[in-house]
């Protein structure tokens, strides 16, 4: 009697191929959806459309956006590709990348993270006091705060939540640098510096 025997029985089963996008994927896909939703706002009202901001955001925003100021303009569109960018980074934190393309998503991950979260905090903090009655605001501001506080305060500081996962899923993987994890922390505090710095200056 003969046996033949083919390659694949030779072999064995091909063992499964983890995915190249297991480190920091779907903490990564979050912050990038977050980036491009956020990213629409400033686009559309860029382009003229203030349709829902009349209620939710600041009415002196809205009337320079109505007005279509120059700078404010350019503001607006700065704003949406910084926010395309952080898109960008969350997409790249989804899986390993080189040396310092690496770097780059780690530095911004960890910034963009302190960032967001500081200010949804903010938004939080002093929504909270108003309607707590330790701060006042003016009446016919009163409901634009609790869009602060229920809306963008939560929506900050769910993409700085989204950014920190991302982040340290990724300098947390098998066989990730160590310098990582100092870039991360490094773009972490320079955000927490500059968000302090623009708190206490009143700029930004």
């Amino acid at each position: 009697m003969t046996i033949k025997l083919f390659a694949d029985d030779v072999a064995g089963p091909v063992p499964c191929r983890p995915s190249r996008m297991r480190p920091g994927a779907w903490p990564g896909l979050a912050a990038a959806a977050w980036g491009l939703l956020f990213a629409a706002p400033s686009f559309a009202w860029a382009l003229g459309f203030t349709f829902g901001a009349r209620t939710t955001v600041s009415p002196s925003l809205v009337k320079l956006a109505d007005q279509r100021v120059t700078w404010f303009m350019a503001v607006l569109w700065v704003t949406g590709l910084l926010k395309l960018l952080g898109a960008l980074i969350g997409i790249g934190l989804t899986r390993p990348r080189g040396r310092w393309t690496g770097r780059l998503v780690v530095f911004g991950g960890g910034g963009a993270a302190v960032l967001l979260a500081w200010h949804g905090c903010l938004f939080v903090v002093h929504g909270l006091l108003v309607e707590a009655g330790c701060l006042s605001v003016a009446p016919d501001l009163a409901g634009l705060t609790r869009w602060y506080l229920f809306l963008w305060g939560p929506w900050f500081i769910v993409g700085g939540l989204a950014f920190a996962a991302a982040t340290t899923r990724y300098v947390r993987r098998p066989g990730a640098r160590g310098e990582l994890r100092l870039l991360g922390a490094v773009g972490a505090l320079g955000a927490l510096l500059l968000s302090v710095g623009s708190m206490i200056t009143g700029v930004g």
